[in-house]
C-alpha cells in the first residue's frame, strides 16, 4: 500500500519528462543557433559541471537566474571551441526555457495538488542549493512536506542514500514510498536499490542507452509518458 510519494524535480515536474538538454537544444534551434549534436552535448555537460563545482548559483536565485548561468557557461565553452555565439541570445534562450518550465508546471501542478490532498509528498532532487526558491517562485513549494536537495544534504543521485533521506522524511517503509522520476540511471536504479516502487516518466531522455538499461535487469514498476498518469496508478 502506497502511503507517500517521492518526486524528482528537473526533467520530471518542470518538463513532463523531457530532459533539459533537449529543452535547451530546442531553444537554441528556435533562435536559429544550430550547434552540432556532439558539441552541444559537451557544452551542456560543461555548463552543468561549472554550476556544480563553482557554486555560481546562490540560494536566492530563481530558475530564470539559473538558466542565464547555464547558457552563459555553455556559450563560454562553445566560444572556446571556435563556435562564436551572440551574447544577446543568452537572455532570449533563458527566458524561452523559463516560460516553457512555467507553462509545464502550470499543468503538472494540478496532479501534484490532487495527490497532495491524499498523500504526503517529498522532493528528492540533484540541484544547486536554491530549490526552495525555485519551487516557491513557481508556486508549488507548499505541496511538499520536505525538499531533499543534493547541494544541501551532501549526496547526489545515483547514490541511493539520497532517496533513503526522502523515505526517512516520509517516515514510512521503502515499499510504501512510491518514487516518480524521469532518468533511469539516476532515479529508477537508486530508488529500486532502496526498495521503493517506481514510476518511470519515460519521454525524451538524454544519453540513456536502451541496451545499458536492459543490461541492468532492473524494471520500473510502471512506465508512463505523461505526468498526469500518476494519479490513476496511485489510485489503482
Amino acid at each position: 500500500m502506497i502511503k507517500g510519494l517521492l518526486f524528482d524535480y528537473g526533467g520530471t515536474i518542470d518538463t513532463n519528462g523531457i530532459h533539459w538538454a533537449v529543452v535547451l537544444k530546442n531553444a537554441y534551434q528556435h533562435f536559429g543557433i544550430e550547434v552540432p549534436e556532439t558539441l552541444f552535448s559537451q557544452a551542456y555537460t560543461f555548463g552543468e559541471r561549472s554550476l556544480a563545482l563553482q557554486a555560481l548559483v546562490k540560494p536566492e536565485h530563481n530558475f530564470l537566474d539559473v538558466l542565464r548561468l547555464k547558457v552563459t557557461q555553455q556559450f563560454q565553452f562553445l566560444n572556446g571551441q571556435g563556435f562564436i555565439t551572440n551574447p544577446e541570445a543568452i537572455e532570449m534562450i533563458a527566458a524561452h526555457c523559463n516560460e516553457f518550465a512555467a507553462d509545464t508546471i502550470s499543468v503538472t501542478r494540478r496532479t501534484l495538488e490532487e495527490l497532495a490532498e491524499k498523500y504526503p509528498l517529498v522532493m528528492v532532487s540533484n540541484f544547486y542549493g536554491n530549490l526552495h526558491t525555485v519551487l516557491r517562485d513557481f508556486g508549488i513549494l507548499h505541496l511538499f512536506q520536505e525538499v531533499v536537495e543534493s547541494a544541501v544534504v551532501g549526496c547526489r543521485k545515483p547514490d541511493p542514500k539520497i532517496y533513503q533521506l526522502g523515505v526517512d522524511a516520509l517516515g514510512f517503509a521503502p515499499e510504501e514510498c512510491m518514487v516518480v522520476g524521469d532518468t533511469f540511471g539516476k532515479d529508477i536504479v537508486p530508488a529500486k536499490a532502496g526498495g521503493c516502487p517506481v514510476i518511470w516518466l519515460k519521454c525524451q531522455g538524454w544519453e540513456e542507452d536502451p541496451e545499458k538499461i536492459r543490461e541492468t535487469g532492473i524494471l520500473a514498476d510502471y512506465t508512463i509518458t505523461d505526468f498526469a498518469e500518476i494519479s490513476a496508478i496511485v489510485k489503482g
